[in-house]
């Protein structure tokens, strides 16, 4: 195909076709809500991050649910780590790859989840973050790519886009679990 327009949507079909046909994915998705509501019924919160795009999409889970989504309901207890005067006073002092770790052992408590986003599961600053989470009796939701990386087998629950080269498709896939579990949120919260 000549057009790399026309060719992006059918790549992004391609990869969420991949997705669809695994049923394994949307258990893995229900898991992961269910592990959300029972954590914000009990009073505890759930923290996003990830770098880049990644960082955007934590924001935008957060925001949905301590804004709205679909339907008018209590605020929820959701941040994303994504403070710029936080991010640039630990890379400064501690290094980049501190930078969600820190923010957990200040804010991170027992019974919080962490949703946390790499779509290659490798990046530095976000496995350090699942580690600072499982030291504070957090559990974890990772949305990942390509093989999983690091991140796969350090998760509680797992749930990986289709392998694909680059990270765009990972991250399409990626928003649509994001909105998928904002929904189940919306629609199992007291």
């Amino acid at each position: 195909m000549n057009d790399p327009i026309k060719q992006n949507f059918f790549e992004a079909q391609d990869v969420l076709n991949k997705f669809i046909s695994d049923g394994k994915n949307f258990q893995l998705i229900a898991k992961a809500g269910v592990l959300m509501v029972k954590a914000l019924r009990e009073g505890c919160k759930v923290i996003s991050c990830g770098n880049g795009g990644s960082m955007c999409d934590a924001m935008h889970f957060a925001e949905e649910l301590s804004g709205r989504f679909r339907d008018d309901r209590k605020a929820l207890a959701a941040v994303s780590i994504s403070d710029p005067s936080h991010i640039s006073c630990v890379g400064n002092d501690y290094g980049y790859d501190k930078v969600f770790s820190r923010y957990l052992e200040a804010l991170g408590s027992k019974g919080d989840i962490l949703l946390a986003i790499s779509s290659s599961g490798n990046s530095a600053n976000v496995i350090n973050a699942i580690n600072s989470a499982k030291t504070k009796g957090m559990m974890v939701v990772g949305l990942t790519g390509k093989d999983g990386g690091k991140m796969a087998s350090l998760c509680d629950v797992e749930i990986r886009a289709p392998y694909s080269s680059y990270a765009d498709r990972a991250q399409e896939i990626h928003i649509k679990v994001i909105h998928a579990l904002i929904h189940y949120i919306e629609l199992n919260i007291d």
